[in-house]
């Protein structure tokens, strides 16, 4: 074998195309450099939302469901408004003021959010901001019978918005799966009923002046789990893959069925505004899906 007699690593660098840096006529204090978003004239319009997505961070989320306390990893989105006099905004200030509130606990609650769009909305010097912000939440599920207990997670996005002068405004999105047995499987055999996965998102608004409860993780998912054929579970023995199958069993669903007693429920719920529902039954004797969905507003308290 050639024995290898190889250059210094700067050597190597210039060899493969690297360039000494060259002599640059711009400033390199920040107080003597042009700052282009903070030119002020007429832009033409405002923007309702301008800032930065998919921004990764750690956050504690507090559960009345084992594990009680998480550490889990969010996805943000951080924006503000900005006015037609205004070129752009200082976008290094978003991650900055996260940052902070990571460094203080950033936990996934309402009360900490509003704080930080409050936060963001001074900072960035504009008169209203938004955040929302994506992660999964675990809890831990017996299994019926045996009692086997593993964890399950479901998808969670939390939005608010922060407007000088006017009423905050709340979001929340769920996404989870369930099980559903087709009915017209069941009616129309002699024995056994096709079974399909359904995937739930459930998105809320409540009302003005009214924040969302502390369990509203937990509300949220068992309206939606108490209304399908059966739930999922993480570990599952004979006897209890045996409870869960004849509950599905009887209990058959259509995606139309799933999704109005879903918003039964909602609409009995008395923090509940509005809401909308989706359900997608991921078919087991078709190549295609089934898909539900509907909206409804309540009236003002």
């Amino acid at each position: 074998m050639r024995k290898l007699s190889l250059p210094s690593k700067k050597e190597r660098h210039r060899y493969f195309g690297s360039v000494d840096p060259i002599k640059g006529t711009k400033p390199t204090n920040k107080e003597c450099m042009k700052d282009l978003q903070n030119i002020e004239q007429d832009y033409f319009f405002n923007i309702d939302q301008v800032g930065i997505k998919n921004l990764t961070y750690p956050v504690k989320i507090n559960s009345s469901l084992q594990p009680f306390k998480q550490q889990s990893v969010g996805s943000f989105t951080l924006t503000t408004g900005l006015n037609r006099e205004q070129k752009g905004i200082n976008m290094s200030r978003l991650p900055e003021v996260l940052h902070k509130f990571y460094q203080e606990g950033l936990q996934m609650d309402f009360s900490t959010l509003k704080d930080l769009t409050k936060c963001l909305t001074e900072r960035m010097q504009q008169r209203s901001s938004t955040i929302q912000v994506a992660f999964p939440w675990f809890f831990e599920r017996k299994s019926p019978q045996m009692g086997l207990t593993g964890l399950m997670k479901a998808d969670i996005q939390l939005q608010l918005t922060y407007e000088e002068g006017l009423d905050w405004s709340e979001k929340v999105k769920m996404t989870t799966l369930t099980t559903t047995l087709c009915p017209c499987s069941k009616e129309i055999s002699e024995y056994s009923a096709h079974n399909q996965r359904g995937v739930v998102t459930v998105e809320i608004e409540t009302y003005k002046h009214t924040s969302f409860p502390e369990n509203f993780k937990e509300e949220l998912l068992e309206i939606i789990e108490s209304n399908a054929s059966a739930r999922l579970h993480p570990v599952l023995k004979r006897p209890d893959e045996k409870k869960v199958t004849e509950q599905a069993y009887e209990n058959p669903r259509f995606v139309e069925d799933l999704i109005r007693l879903i918003a039964a429920d909602l609409y009995l719920t008395n923090w509940v505004q509005a809401f909308k529902i989706e359900c997608k039954n991921e078919e087991s004797i078709h190549q295609h899906d089934a898909y539900a969905q509907m909206e409804y507003r309540k009236k003002n308290l």
